[in-house]
């Protein structure tokens, strides 16, 4: 758990944004910049590419002491050598994906909203992903839902919150502002032209928190 009080970025190998091939260096890029935590999400994938894929991905995350997490397939975890899984809204509760993985990981929850934020530490989370802040094409027809509430989310939920959705180092100075400690960059840094750089910028705005 200190890794995961002590984190400030992640990053998240997204298939939607790369390839089976490229996914692996797109990962140690985002490692080489400094990410706290890297997921891998393969929406639509089978189920046995993702397990390749995290096997191969946690051989880099795992010499660096950088917790792997699956997107949705806790099941994967009991063959799987990553740290945890992440679910939303709409995917098992915490409790069934913990039952699914077999064995003591960190779960994280999506949530989109300061009652789903609370229900999320009841529920026994370890942390949230809370947005989109900003519309975001990683989640089509998911209403942004703005800054204003990320202060009072600080304040009220004592898990780690990670702020997502449509954050980049652009606008990341506003989103700290707003009272972020932790955040989520997706396309912002996947689509940058060198990642490891995209990432130590990132690391330099947060480097007064």
């Amino acid at each position: 758990m200190s890794a995961l009080a002590d984190a400030r970025l992640y990053g998240i190998v997204d298939l939607g944004y790369l390839s089976v091939d490229t996914a692996p260096v797109a990962a140690e890029r985002l490692l080489e910049g400094g990410v706290d935590i890297l997921q891998l999400r393969a929406k639509q994938m089978p189920k046995s590419i993702v397990a390749g894929l995290a096997e191969e991905i946690h051989g880099l995350t795992a010499p660096l002491g950088v917790p792997l997490i699956l997107n949705d397939y806790p099941d994967l975890l009991r063959d799987v050598p990553a740290e945890g899984a992440h679910v939303g809204q709409d995917d098992l509760s915490v409790a069934q994906a913990r039952a699914a993985a077999g064995r003591p990981v960190l779960i994280g929850k999506s949530t989109h909203s300061l009652d789903q934020a609370r229900a999320a530490a009841e529920e026994g989370a370890d942390y949230i992903g809370f947005g989109p802040l900003f519309a975001t094409p990683t989640k089509p027809g998911r209403p942004a839902i703005g800054l204003q509430d990320i202060a009072t989310a600080q304040e009220e939920v004592s898990l780690p919150i990670f702020c997502i959705g449509g954050i980049k180092n652009e606008n990341l100075p506003e989103v700290i502002a707003a009272g972020a400690r932790r955040v989520v960059i997706v396309s912002g840094w996947l689509q940058a032209g060198d990642i490891a750089d995209a990432v130590r910028a990132a690391r330099t705005t947060l480097g007064n928190l």
